[in-house]
């Protein structure tokens, strides 16, 4: 069984997430009047599952590329998760988000990526390593093992950044999950 590797992987990248950014981060979600989220693939699937989240929370939030999103406006917040910060989708969506002068928060694993160039905050999911901690990989090859393929540490890394999140904003916000519970889907 891989379990407790796996755990153990997540818990060297989570470990590293920079407090600072997790709170910047936390300040941008609760002072924005509109959150949008966009990822691609299973980033993109992750980045819907906090958005359910935050509609729990009673934050009004949209996700990109769906039928019923409305325009964004001037002040408003795009959440783009990528870990290369080069997934197409992903930056011409931050381009046009900056266009529109909204805000770009990045959450990604590449701080030199185009995507992290357009944001205005970043949150770094560090599972590129740097070959000073871990000598046995190359600088920016994507950490993990056989056993979790492609970008699943970064996913799940993310995934478990978000829910941290999701605590902070429930005691920030004073939001019980009784009250959670009131939103959450029921047809």
């Amino acid at each position: 069984m891989y379990y407790r590797e796996i755990l153990k992987e997540i818990m060297n990248i989570t470990d590293r997430i920079s407090p600072d950014e997790f709170r910047e981060f936390i300040e941008i979600v609760i002072n924005s009047p509109r959150i949008y989220v966009v990822g691609a693939g299973r980033s993109g699937m992750v980045a819907k599952a906090f958005a359910m989240r935050l509609v729990h929370l009673g934050i009004k939030v949209f996700v990109v590329g769906e039928t019923v999103t409305p325009a964004l406006r001037e002040g408003d917040t795009l959440l783009a998760v990528s870990s290369s910060g080069k997934t197409a989708l992903v930056v011409e969506t931050a381009k046009a988000a900056k266009s529109l002068k909204g805000k770009v928060v990045a959450i990604t694993s590449d701080p030199d990526a185009p995507l992290a160039g357009l944001a205005d905050a970043i949150v770094l999911i560090p599972t590129k390593v740097r070959p000073k901690e871990y000598p046995h990989y190359e600088v920016g090859e994507l950490m993990g093992t056989p056993f979790m393929p492609l970008g699943t540490l970064f996913e799940t890394s993310v995934m478990i950044f978000f829910e941290a999140c999701v605590v902070e904003l429930m005691n920030r916000l004073g939001v019980k999950e009784e009250q959670m519970k009131k939103i959450h889907a029921n047809i």
